[in-house]
């Protein structure tokens, strides 16, 4: 049997930008990439601490050391700068597997730096 599971977790990120007439996407400092374990174009839900919007996109990634976490496109209207978000990933795994499985979670500090 074959389950998802939690696989990369950025817990509590502050969006740093909305940029609406961009494709849309995530894109996310190349940093927060590395510590939660998540790679360029993967599939991401982002959750919005501040006003409760979930929305699946993908990460483009973004410039390393600078904190960026912004949403584009139609994401863009799912959060304000400033706006907590949690960022999450999920893989699909055998069930004994995933028993095993320890996923990749990060904590970021003021500026989104791990």
């Amino acid at each position: 049997m074959q389950i998802e599971i939690l696989k990369s977790k950025v817990h509590r990120a502050t969006i740093t930008e909305a940029n609406l007439n961009y494709v849309g996407s995530l894109t996310l400092d190349e940093d927060l990439m590395a510590g939660a374990n998540l790679i360029e174009n993967e599939k991401v839900q982002v959750v919005n601490v501040n006003n409760g919007s979930r929305l699946e996109t993908y990460i483009i990634k973004g410039k390393r050391g600078s904190g960026t976490v912004c949403l584009n496109g139609p994401a863009a209207r799912q959060g304000a700068v400033g706006d907590i978000v949690i960022i999450i990933s999920y893989a699909t795994m055998d069930f004994e597997a995933a028993k095993t499985f320890k996923p990749s979670i990060v904590f970021p500090k003021e500026g989104n730096k791990l």
